[in-house]
């Protein structure tokens, strides 16, 4: 296995038959060491074969997890949940004002919290909308988190809708568009906020989604249903404003919707807290957001809910 000087979070989770969760899990107790590329996570071919000697050994080799004697920095290790470009900024700001280090989890809104409820997650991001009560995220949090206190932040608002070929040549400009027998769907995965979205729109207009061509063809992030896209090989996907000028194809805008982070509430976690609200109300980090375009900041930092 030491032929390859490091491995990504994917390629060691394919290796050793794990997820992707449970190794983000493994690196924040300090179980397999890591280090950065830019703003990739790898690990070093090395600590691999040692973690997985050490599981062979029944535990009996130990990794050094405490800081050197000269580094009187703190160890804590947060995962951020999520696949907002945003999210990298907030992880940055994050290292920057505090001793914490992040790591960046790129996975869907309803199983980031489904991650936080078992313990996986320190920050997660949502933008899941409900067609019940047209409100977004707090119904599924209430739902998921029973018996947990936590705070929920709002991050930015954005525009989703509909991804569409250069010139929109089909003339799609709403969710009834989709029944139409010539349009193809690229979709997003089970979980992701993009994903529910399309499914409450689909129950609340009556639509079938046995009817929708596509409809099973999925896509991990937005960039992918975009460039599907701008490739032909579908006609119509969803996802937000931004990523639909940075592949260059049109874009109709349906709604607009909130994205939060939740954070649990515990004696642990106070300081993160603490640490994300300053943050995340500073002028620096909304301007950083900001000039990225297309996001809303007037809202950056609410508190948009908080158990007792």
């Amino acid at each position: 296995m030491s032929k390859e000087l490091s491995y990504t979070i994917e390629e060691v989770s394919q290796l050793l038959k794990v997820s992707k969760l449970t190794l983000y899990d493994l690196v924040k107790k300090g179980e397999i060491p890591v280090f950065r590329i830019g703003r990739q996570i790898r690990i070093d071919a090395k600590d691999l074969d040692n973690y997985i000697l050490q599981l062979k050994t029944n535990g009996s080799l130990k990794f050094p997890i405490e800081p050197p004697k000269n580094d009187t920095r703190s160890l804590d290790k947060i995962v951020i949940s999520g696949q907002d470009l945003v999210l990298d900024i907030l992880g940055k700001h994050i290292e920057k004002h505090s001793s914490f280090k992040t790591l960046r989890a790129y996975t869907g809104s309803l199983n980031s919290l489904i991650s936080m409820y078992n313990g996986d997650c320190d920050i997660v991001s949502l933008h899941m909308f409900d067609g019940d009560t047209g409100e977004y995220n707090l119904p599924y949090i209430k739902k998921i988190l029973v018996g947990y206190p936590y705070i929920m932040l709002n991050l930015l608002s954005r525009k989703a809708g509909l991804y569409v070929k250069k010139g929109n040549p089909l003339h799609i400009n709403s969710w009834l568009d989709l029944n139409k027998e010539n349009i193809k769907l690229v979709n997003r995965e089970k979980g992701s906020g993009a994903r529910i979205l399309l499914d409450e729109q689909l129950r609340l207009h009556n639509i079938s989604s046995k009817n929708i061509q596509g409809y099973d063809y999925e896509e991990s992030n937005h960039i992918s249903v975009a460039s599907a896209v701008s490739a032909g090989l579908a006609d119509v996907g969803v996802g937000s404003e931004k990523v639909a000028k940075m592949v260059g194809i049109d874009f109709i805008p349906l709604i607009n919707e909130r994205y939060d982070l939740v954070v649990l509430k515990t004696p642990e976690t106070e300081r993160l807290i603490n640490t994300v609200k300053n943050i995340l109300s500073s002028t620096q980090f909304k301007s950083e957001v900001n000039s990225l375009g297309d996001y809303d900041t007037s809202q950056t930092g609410k508190i948009m809910y908080e158990t007792e």
